[in-house]
């Protein structure tokens, strides 16, 4: 399974209708202190939205809203795993991305066969306390290495500035949040990632087998 480079992170609807225009393929919405029916409607809406524009929408946490709505994918943290039921996410067809910070992470995540594996805080985040260090630059190679052929996904204090280092280094995907929705001019800032995370070359070390 291949993804875009840019992945996107945005907190409402709102934000996917506006981002979408861009061109973006692959966006994820991350909404949390919701009602069950406010999730629902938001999941609804922003699935219909990104189908429309010929992109995959993931949904943060909520698995089985995402079922009921038929999304494409689902990510999960490592505390969204102690209560999600992956069996039924496979069962639907649903694509499973985890998140991971560390070997233990990586290596409970791998136990379930995920469709990608995120890698983070690459740098020191604002978007929330984290309790992992910054992972830098050489722990995406390490991670490239153990995950095989899945696709990596680096997020953390990622900037327009940082994408070329972070590809580079191994990365199939960078998602982004802060330097998009923070940005005084957050079209235009995500236009300027897709148009520099096309022009770059990998030359991360190779990777394993799977």
């Amino acid at each position: 399974m291949n993804l875009p480079r840019v992945y996107p992170i945005v907190d409402s609807c709102a934000w996917v209708r506006r981002l979408l225009p861009t061109g973006v393929r692959l966006i994820q919405l991350r909404i949390k202190e919701h009602t069950t029916e406010e999730l629902r409607a938001e999941i609804t809406s922003a699935k219909t939205l990104c189908e429309r524009a010929g992109a995959q929408l993931v949904v943060n946490d909520h698995w089985q809203l995402a079922i009921e709505a038929g999304c494409d994918f689902v990510h999960l943290g490592q505390g969204d795993l102690d209560t999600a039921d992956v069996s039924a996410l496979r069962r639907a067809g649903v694509r499973l991305g985890i998140s991971t910070h560390d070997a233990a992470e990586l290596e409970r995540a791998l136990r379930l066969d995920p469709d990608y594996v995120a890698l983070g805080p690459i740098y020191p985040t604002l978007l929330k306390t984290m309790r992992f260090a910054p992972q830098g630059l050489e722990r995406i190679g390490e991670w490239r290495r153990r995950v095989g052929e899945r696709p990596l996904v680096a997020i953390g204090g990622l900037t327009l500035e940082r994408l070329p280092g972070v590809l580079i280094a191994g990365a199939d995907c960078a998602a982004v949040v802060t330097d998009i929705v923070r940005n005084p001019h957050p079209e235009a800032r995500l236009a300027a990632w897709l148009v520099t995370a096309g022009t770059i070359q990998p030359e991360g070390p190779p990777r394993a087998d799977p």
